[in-house]
């Protein structure tokens, strides 16, 4: 998500019609609507989205914060492949004007996580468009300074918690109401692999993705009763500009090339390659689906298995 300032404007664009007030998500009176087939040996299994996957969630409603561009557009994609209904937020207004050009069944909003004021707004319109939520999708995050601890302004410092940890919260004050209506409830609150190990260079970062562990696995104890599963993801190195652009920059704080700094990542990664978007929103859509009705309180590694990020 790329942000450059601070926005109270809201605007909104909504593809589809909303359900009558009232009208809940039963996911165990979804007919099967897709064909099954057979693979061929040697072949790859299907990913979800295609003929063989069926998560049961038709209708789903899923609100993805920062979905207009990576890991949040793959997300919207992959639920839309299965019949949910989606409304996305950004406050990057090209991005969405170009998601409504490629992806015009995805409703779009324009919202800072960061701001209060635009949070609230968002979810009056989830409320009254999407007629409630079953899963919220807390993606939205910027990668922070790569510098020094000692070198690290503090505005820069307060930005990356504030869009990374406090909107996390923000939405998440807000959804509670609405999941607690919903038959099949979750919360899906991105964190990554800077979440589990140290990551020097990368203070504000690391510290409010560990913030997003703990703020998951808290939520998780304090909504379990009302049968709402959270759960925190933690991506790897996940290919992409975004990861290009955290790699020179760390590679130009240390004074080494950029292909040294990839290698090194690689090397740690017992997969020995970088994970994609595809991969995370897969995982994202499983533990929303009745498939993942009994999965709360992980930190869900998708990383191919990174060992570290020292």
């Amino acid at each position: 998500m790329g942000i450059a300032t601070r926005k109270s404007v809201v605007s909104v664009t909504l593809s589809r019609p909303s359900p009558r007030i009232g009208e809940r998500y039963n996911p165990t009176s979804l007919p099967v609507q897709r064909s099954r087939a057979t693979i061929a040996p040697g072949s790859q299994p299907p990913r979800i989205g295609e003929i063989l996957m069926d998560m049961k969630i038709d209708g789903l409603r899923v609100l993805v914060t920062a979905g207009a561009s990576g890991i949040g557009l793959a997300t919207a994609r992959a639920f839309a492949a299965e019949g949910a209904r989606i409304l996305i937020c950004d406050i990057d207004e090209k991005a969405l004007a170009a998601v409504a050009a490629s992806d015009p069944e995805l409703s779009r909003m324009v919202c800072d996580v960061a701001d209060p004021v635009t949070v609230e707004k968002l979810f009056d319109a989830v409320a009254a468009n999407l007629g409630g939520l079953d899963a919220l999708v807390n993606n939205a995050g910027i990668a922070g300074p790569t510098a020094a601890c000692e070198e690290v302004a503090l505005a820069d410092w307060q930005r990356t918690i504030a869009i990374n940890l406090t909107g996390q919260f923000l939405c998440a004050q807000r959804a509670i109401p609405l999941l607690k209506a919903s038959s099949n409830p979750s919360i899906a609150n991105l964190s990554s692999a800077a979440g589990r190990f140290g990551y020097p260079m990368r203070t504000p970062y690391a510290a409010s993705k560990w913030g997003v562990v703990g703020f998951s696995k808290s939520l998780s104890g304090e909504l379990g009763p009302f049968g709402i599963r959270v759960n925190a993801i933690c991506p790897g190195f996940v290919a992409g500009p975004r990861i290009e652009h955290v790699l020179a920059s760390k590679a130009a704080a240390r004074g080494v090339p950029t292909d040294v700094v990839r290698a090194e990542g690689l090397a740690k990664t017992s997969l020995r390659r970088f994970v994609t978007a595809e991969d995370i929103a897969n995982a994202i859509v499983f533990l929303a689906s009745p498939a993942g009705m009994n999965i709360s309180g992980h930190a869900l590694p998708v990383d191919g298995d990174l060992q570290a990020l020292m």
